[in-house]
Order: C-alpha cells, then sequence, then structure tokens
C-alpha cells in the first residue's frame, strides 16, 4: 500500500512534472541540465526549492516526479530523498496531460481516494507557510468529491506570456481565509489589448499550472474527455513495479496524444459551464513567480526595473550611467558603461548578448544553434 501523509484526514501525494528542454535559460540551461536543476535563485537548486515547500504537506516517500531521459539521473542525485521508483522519465515528450494523468493512473490501482497535486518544478514562491496553507485548502476541495482545483495568480500586469482563468461567482467553500470561485472558462496567452482588458475586469488570474484532484476524479476526466489516452496509460499503470515496466512504458507512451492538460482535460470539462463543471479556482497568493525567461530572473532579483543586477560571484563591477541589465558572468570584473537593459550570460563554452524585452525568444538562439549541428552546446 502506497503510504501518503494526510492532509486535514486526506492522503496527499504531490506530482512534480520536470521535463523540459533547457531553452529559456540557455547557455546556462541545456538538455541535460534545464533550469529546475540549476541554482537561479539561492542556494537550492528549482526542484530542490519545490520539494522543501512541499515537505509541510508530504513525505519525500509521497512525492512522484515526471522528466525526461535528459534530466532523470541529475533529479536522482538532487533529490536523494524521493524513492527512485518514483522518479519516472518519460520515453518521450507528450506535455502535460499525459505526464498528469499518468501519476493518476498509477495511484488509481492503489488508493484512489488520494489528492495529487500537480507542480511545476521551475516556479518560485516567496510565502511558503501561506503556500501550505493554501495547498490545504485545495486538498480539501479536492476530496470532497469529483472536483478540480486549480491555483490563479492575481495579475499584476497586462501579461501575454501565461493563459488566463476567468473565474465565476464565488462558493461557501472557505479555509484560512483561502476562498474557491467557481471557474467560467480558461482563455489562451491573449494578445496585448485582451491582457489589459483581463486586467481591467478583476475576475482573470493567471493559471499557476497549480492543479489539485483525487487520483480517481483525474482518471475519470480522462475516460471522459480523452479516451485515447486512457489505454495505454493503463497498462503502464498496470506495468509498473515489474521487470517489463521500462518495455511497456516505451512503447505505450508515445500513443498519447502530446497535448496539454489545460486543453486535454479543463477546457473540455469547463464546458459544462460554471455551476456543473466541478472546477474551482483558488488564489495562488503566496508570492508567487514563472522563472520563465532572463527578463523574469532580473525582475525577481532586482527591487525595480532598473536596477542593475549582476549575478554570481565577481571579481569586481564597475557601472556608470547603466541601468537595468543583468548579467552572469562568474569570477570575472563586470564593467556596465551607457548601456541598459541588457542582458549578457557567459559560461565556459557560450556568451549571450540580448535585451530583456528580447530574452523570451532565446529558444530561437536555441533552434539556430541545432540547426548548425553544434549539439555539444544543446
Amino acid at each position: 500500500m502506497l503510504k501518503t501523509k494526510d492532509v486535514g484526514g486526506v492522503r496527499f501525494a504531490p506530482v512534480i512534472l520536470a521535463g523540459g528542454s533547457g531553452t529559456r535559460f540557455w547557455p546556462r540551461s541545456r538538455r541535460a541540465r534545464a533550469k529546475q536543476v540549476l541554482s537561479l535563485e539561492g542556494e537550492q537548486t528549482m526542484i530542490q526549492q519545490t520539494l522543501a515547500r512541499l515537505e509541510p504537506l508530504a513525505g519525500a516517500n509521497d512525492v512522484w516526479v515526471i522528466t525526461n531521459s535528459w534530466l532523470h539521473d541529475v533529479i536522482v542525485e538532487q533529490l536523494p530523498q524521493v524513492s527512485a521508483q518514483h522518479v519516472l522519465a518519460e520515453p518521450c515528450a507528450r506535455n502535460t496531460a499525459p505526464a498528469c494523468a499518468l501519476a493518476a493512473f498509477l495511484l488509481e490501482r492503489e488508493a484512489p481516494e488520494t489528492v495529487l497535486g500537480v507542480f511545476p518544478s521551475d516556479h518560485v514562491v516567496a510565502n511558503g507557510e501561506r503556500f501550505a496553507e493554501v495547498i490545504a485548502a485545495g486538498v480539501k476541495v479536492a476530496a470532497a468529491g469529483a472536483n478540480i482545483v486549480v491555483l490563479g495568480v492575481k495579475p499584476t500586469r497586462a501579461e501575454t506570456g501565461y493563459g488566463y482563468i476567468e473565474q465565476g461567482a464565488a462558493t461557501d467553500r472557505e479555509s484560512k481565509g483561502v476562498r474557491a470561485h467557481h471557474v467560467k472558462r480558461f482563455r489562451e496567452k491573449p494578445n496585448a489589448e485582451t491582457a489589459e482588458r483581463f486586467l481591467a475586469a478583476g475576475n482573470f488570474a493567471w493559471n499557476s499550472g497549480i492543479f489539485l484532484w483525487s487520483a480517481k476524479t483525474l482518471t475519470a476526466a480522462v475516460r471522459e474527455h480523452a479516451p485515447e489516452m486512457a489505454e495505454p496509460l493503463e497498462k503502464i499503470a498496470a506495468a509498473h513495479g515489474t521487470r517489463e515496466f521500462e518495455k511497456v512504458f516505451a512503447e505505450e507512451y508515445p500513443k498519447c496524444e502530446n497535448i496539454s492538460v489545460d486543453y486535454a482535460i479543463l477546457e473540455r470539462r469547463s464546458a459544462k459551464g460554471e455551476m456543473h463543471s466541478n472546477i474551482y479556482c483558488l488564489p495562488a497568493d503566496f508570492g508567487w513567480n514563472d522563472l520563465g525567461s532572463w527578463a523574469s530572473l532580473h525582475e525577481h532579483l532586482s527591487e525595480t526595473h532598473s536596477d542593475n543586477v549582476i549575478d554570481g560571484a565577481t571579481t569586481g563591477l564597475f557601472t556608470i550611467e547603466a541601468r537595468g541589465n543583468y548579467v552572469y558572468a562568474p569570477g570575472k570584473t563586470v564593467a556596465l558603461l551607457g548601456v541598459e537593459g541588457l542582458v549578457v550570460v557567459e559560461t565556459k563554452d557560450a556568451l549571450l548578448i540580448t535585451t530583456r524585452e528580447r530574452s523570451q525568444d532565446v529558444s530561437k538562439i536555441v533552434r539556430a544553434v541545432h540547426e548548425s549541428g553544434r549539439e555539444d552546446l544543446i
């Protein structure tokens, strides 16, 4: 029997999603060291921080990690507390729907009432105590029926890089000041004009990518909304813990559609209507930040947008009439003269120079490097 830790009397098992190809923080990140295994903020790596903030809610043996073959070994090394059998390397990339559903089908066989929490491995949380309160409240809602819980972040700007949650009426579900709202629908990443409208409306939240549901709720949702995924995932779950697992995993997982959980489950479920979908949104009011680019890292580490951020130990720093730059050049003397909004990142084999404004496009550089045949830089 799977050993899980109670959260208010409910069995809880976190699922950490740790795939990725290491493009957003190139050249520091690579395929075999994507940002979740880097120390971008503090001494711990991103995935170590993720596990640490889950420790008040679940034991390490209750945690599952879904990753890829490039990152599997380093994650096992960085998270020695987690059972190696619970760190699963996808045989191919299939987005978040199969990854989330895989964990649910595995747990359904032994403990279908268990509430799963899905957590990206590369987020920053400022208030760990509040995080635990919100997650505990979400576990309670998820356990109270065939309910799906999403965490929404109150927008601070008209952001076009996130998906949005349109919230409906407030419910009477409240715990420690965490009140659930019905969800009207999920909205794709908007253009600038639409993002401004969402911000002004006041009932839209950024989709944090954190979800809570019982194992049986998610497997039922997969069978209803994405039935073509159910059979291969059931076969994989049945083989887990046997000698045939790797073979079955490799054969069956590629049969799953390459699709996000938002499209495969949440949007289709939300079509039932606000009062019938059983989807609830809780506020992610714990200082959430998705470090999705060098610009967002600059924003996180600086007090104002005009601050220069010199990341990593340097042997000297000189700045004259320089504002809003991010520089990573450990072991070097850094001199900034009359420049603004730059991103400069140096590693032993590569140098990136761009602007904060264009840092979202670093993946284009990685694609060009790949097309040139320089696999040593990927």
